[in-house]
């Protein structure tokens, strides 16, 4: 039994299907998703869909889908499905389908007559390529394929609709065509492995609609040009291969490079081997560049997300290699923004007050993975440069108090992870000192004390402990409230008593300054009022503001982004939490909770994990359908898991 498979009765039920989605990526930033029914539902789905470089830095859809047709005795069955204006779903191809199976490669198994085709879809590593394997299983009579390609040549931002400026033309290649519908994007090369005849038959399919893009309250209807159609004669037994991508490749090698790059894929027959799977589609190579994409569809790679995300991407699944090769990238970005220069890479947001003690809080993962020494002398002088860097408030909107703790501003802009913005304002006003932010500078500073102190630099450690000595004290004095929680955050007079989940970091970090009973007394409250199935609320349902459902148009949404919805990857810090109070005898419960987060593996992309979920009952998954911080903090409570059950 395939741990990702799903039969005839849900395929053919579009109200079970059609939320489902897949994804797969090239690990540099071009990707195929779109529902486990082919269905494309939202503006970003696509069969290729790339970075173009030379247009902008969003991706491009070239290829929105193929329709596929299966042809016996004049008689056309065709597998496509697309929904138009009106509510109207055409060609219900989706009827015919009999299983999906995704352990391995997305594989849709279809039943017409005697007829039994199976397509298979893998997109190859590094190379803005995907490849479709049509294998004719059964067969009573000759039969042909015909497939239809649908070209849209758009921003994942954008809509195309019918225009005179599209290029009708195309050019003949090897088994295939080429063509370019607007100046500035790439050709695109569509071919088969085997010769076919492509009759040029240039029409618009008009009003294609797009739900996903309607539930969030945006336009959600476009046309997609179709040059024509190919049709390739198929026989029993024989796997006939589809290529698109932006250059030329030889026919005869398709197949060789299928199996190659099938060879190469890890199966998804568990929860580990799903996230593990999920973790590499985050990893994006440009050139020298290594980046972590914060998510997909629709995210780039954001500094706190990379920060946080990398030691679960990497570490967890022990890739130590490609830890250090995206630090090689993240570590220009560093030093760019600290010197106050320009820098080429492409990482966003890394103003943000709490990245660089993120960025410190990372390479502590990577120093218990290996050792102090190791990562002193990788990134011994990165780390005292940004030490260094907050200890002298050289950071615009970081101002280190004479009482030891960091306070930023979060009125005008977002100073923290939750920084959702309506109307140019945080929806969240998080202000003054901020407890993570905090807890953060606490233990980085032991960190690298501890760091410096194993490495003989004991001057230095005296120096940072005192400062932590300073700090810790004022943290207890500032945030510690007479219900035994943490304030969110404390400006002056203004202390917010809402419980959120922000001081659970306070007790899954190594270096606290709260003692055992505090902490105890911290995550009992974040259990009570803020732990569900899927992760921690973002707000006690007690607290004002509750707001738990996100849904709706973007300006309802963004006031529930972190208003009472679930983050998955809060759970991790949670879990390393209770480890810490409970050690042993906490392996069991945390184990039980994740079974929780298992049960998403089946749901919207299927094996991955949303942005968030509801609040309330029964957690729907929403947001981005597949998302870095999450993927990684399950991987490292697993990781974290595997060693207390050693």
């Amino acid at each position: 039994m395939s741990y990702l498979r799903f039969d005839k009765t849900l395929m053919i039920n579009l109200e079970e299907s059609l939320p489902r989605e897949i994804l797969r990526t090239n690990k540099s930033g071009a990707y195929h998703c779109t529902t486990i029914v082919d269905c494309n539902t939202r503006k970003y789905h696509g069969l290729l869909v790339i970075p173009v470089p030379e247009l902008d830095d969003e991706n491009h859809v070239l290829l929105s889908s193929l329709d596929e047709t299966v042809i016996q005795h004049g008689a056309e069955f065709n597998l496509g499905l697309h929904k138009y204006r009106g509510g109207t779903f055409s060609p219900k191809g989706h009827k015919y389908i009999r299983e999906f199976d995704c352990e391995h490669i997305p594989a849709t198994t279809y039943r017409v007559g005697g007829v039994i085709l199976r397509k298979e879809k893998i997109f190859v590593h590094h190379e803005n390529r995907i490849l479709i394997r049509y294998t004719l299983l059964e067969a009573h009579s000759p039969t042909t394929l015909r497939f239809r390609p649908f070209l849209a040549f758009r921003s994942v931002r954008e809509y195309t609709h019918e225009n005179e400026r599209a290029n009708r033309d195309y050019q003949p290649v090897e088994n295939g065509i080429k063509t370019c519908m607007y100046q500035g994007y790439p050709e695109l090369f569509m071919q088969l492995n085997k010769k076919n005849e492509f009759h040029f038959m240039p029409d618009w399919y008009r009003n294609i609609e797009y739900p996903k893009e309607q539930e969030r309250g945006y336009d959600f209807n476009e046309d997609l040009y179709v040059p024509g159609y190919f049709e390739v004669d198929i026989k029993k037994g024989e796997s006939i291969v589809f290529s698109a991508g932006i250059s030329e490749i030889s026919p005869r090698r398709l197949k060789q490079i299928f199996d190659e790059e099938v060879s190469d894929r890890t199966p998804r027959d568990s929860f580990l081997h799903c996230l593990t799977n999920s973790a590499h589609q985050f990893h994006n190579k440009q050139g020298d560049s290594h980046y972590i994409l914060a998510g997909y569809p629709w995210f780039k790679c954001r500094a706190r997300d990379l920060f946080v995300a990398l030691p679960g991407l990497t570490l967890a699944i022990d890739e130590q290699s490609e830890f250090e090769d995206v630090m090689l990238t993240a570590e220009k970005a560093i030093r760019a923004f600290i010197a106050g220069e320009t820098c080429v890479c492409n990482i966003y947001e890394m103003e943000h007050p709490d990245v660089l003690l993120w960025a410190v809080w990372a390479l502590q993962q990577y120093a218990k993975e290996t050792s102090l020494e190791e990562c002193y002398n990788k990134y011994g002088a990165l780390l005292n440069e940004i030490m260094n860097y907050i200890r002298y408030s050289k950071h615009d909107n970081l101002f280190l108090h004479d009482n030891g703790l960091l306070y930023a501003n979060g009125t005008e802009k977002a100073a923290t992870w939750m920084n959702a913005i309506v109307d140019g304002r945080p929806v969240t006003p998080r202000t003054g000192y901020i407890v993570e932010i905090n807890a953060l500078w606490y233990n980085a500073l032991r960190f690298v004390a501890t760091m410096e102190r194993e490495t003989g630099s004991t001057a230095s450690a005296d120096n940072l402990d005192a400062q932590a000595d300073l700090t810790g004290k004022a943290f207890v004095e500032t945030f510690r409230n007479e219900s035994g929680y943490l304030f969110d955050y404390v400006d002056g007079y203004m202390m917010d008593w809402s419980v959120r989940p922000n001081m659970i970091f306070t007790v899954a970090f190594d270096y606290s300054p709260l003692d055992r009973a505090q902490k105890k007394q911290v995550l009992d409250i974040v259990t009570k009022e803020l732990l569900t199935p899927k992760g921690l609320r973002t707000l006690s349902p007690k607290s004002g503001g509750y707001n738990p459902i996100y849904e709706g148009p973007p300006t309802q949404r963004d006031h529930a982004y972190h208003q009472g919805t679930v983050w998955p990857w809060l759970m991790g810090f949670y879990m390393e939490a209770y480890l810490r109070i409970y050690k042993m005898s906490g392996v069991s419960f945390v184990e039980r909770y994740l079974i929780g987060l298992e049960d998403e593996i089946i749901n919207r992309c299927i094996g991955s994990l949303s942005e968030l979920y509801d609040g309330n009952p029964p957690f729907h998954g929403r947001g981005a359908v597949s998302f870095a911080m999450n993927v990684a903090e399950m991987l490292r409570i697993l990781k974290l898991l595997s060693k207390y059950n050693m």
